[in-house]
């Protein structure tokens, strides 16, 4: 049974049909669990919490991408407020936030006030954070050790693609780190590397859906029936057969999110 530790079951695409037919066929493809992540507060919290509620394998996130940390509607949430959304039972924890320097939607200083919001959240809730992080290496481990420094500071980073010093740094600070089907790709070479040299006991599986689909379905809509493609390469990467890389990835989710309850 695997758990897909990210994707966004709210995000309409025609072919994939509604919230409960993706997480029908997500079942039938034996995903047990599926944690469905929030991208922007004001839109987003009640329809995710709705979905979760509605659903026992289901969790939600509170959070906010870095593409709307300069949004005024974001912004307006407190650090107090995303601590006060995570009082519902169903929330297990607080994200996706971080840092993008590749679009940059969102000026720099706007992203980095708006992660340390997040990440101050996470240690008053003591709940984990979902840390979106690309071309911001130095960055996110920079604003993670000086927020974290002397706390219980958890959390991951998610859809793991880039260089490998971001991934040992974050497993040595005792963060996790979370695949996606970026890893079945042909030219994902490096990334696979870095994957067969995280420890088993720090890894995570995600789709992203609907975005990224593994290899044979990429360029499709994704879905968390698809996770088990991801799950496949990274079991071939350490030499364990796929049912025990899902056996461990959902250990590692629920020894992270100890609020989920299974």
């Amino acid at each position: 049974m695997f758990v897909d530790s990210h994707c966004h079951l709210n995000h309409e695409r025609e072919g994939l049909g509604s919230p409960d037919e993706i997480i029908t066929r997500a079942k039938a493809a034996s995903v047990s669990h599926m944690l469905t992540i929030c991208c922007e507060i004001h839109k987003e919290k009640d329809t995710l919490i709705d979905i979760a509620s509605r659903h026992g394998n289901v969790w939600a996130t509170i959070g906010t991408h870095p593409h709307e940390a300069a949004l005024d509607e974001e912004k307006a949430y407190t650090k107090q407020d995303i601590v006060n959304l995570t009082n519902h039972p169903k929330v297990i924890g607080i994200g996706e936030s971080g840092l993008d320097y590749h679009y940059m939607h969102s000026p720099k200083d706007e992203q980095i006030a708006s992660f340390r919001k997040h990440l101050q959240a996470c240690i008053e809730a003591d709940l984990p954070i979902i840390v979106h992080s690309r071309d911001a290496e130095a960055d996110t481990m920079r604003i993670i050790r000086e927020e974290g420094r002397g706390t219980r500071l958890k959390g991951l980073l998610h859809c793991f693609s880039s260089k490998r010093e971001l991934a040992m740094e974050a497993v040595e600070f005792g963060f996790y780190v979370s695949f996606s089907g970026i890893l079945t790709f042909k030219k994902s070479q490096d990334l696979r590397d870095t994957a067969k040299d995280v420890p088993l006991d720090r890894l995570l599986i995600e789709t992203d859906a609907p975005f990224l689909a593994p290899v044979p379905h990429r360029g499709k809509d994704n879905e968390p029936a698809l996770i088990s493609h991801t799950c496949q390469v990274l079991a071939d990467l350490h030499g364990v057969s796929m049912q025990e890389m899902a056996q461990i990835t959902s250990d590692n989710f629920f020894r992270l999110f100890t609020k989920a309850k299974k």
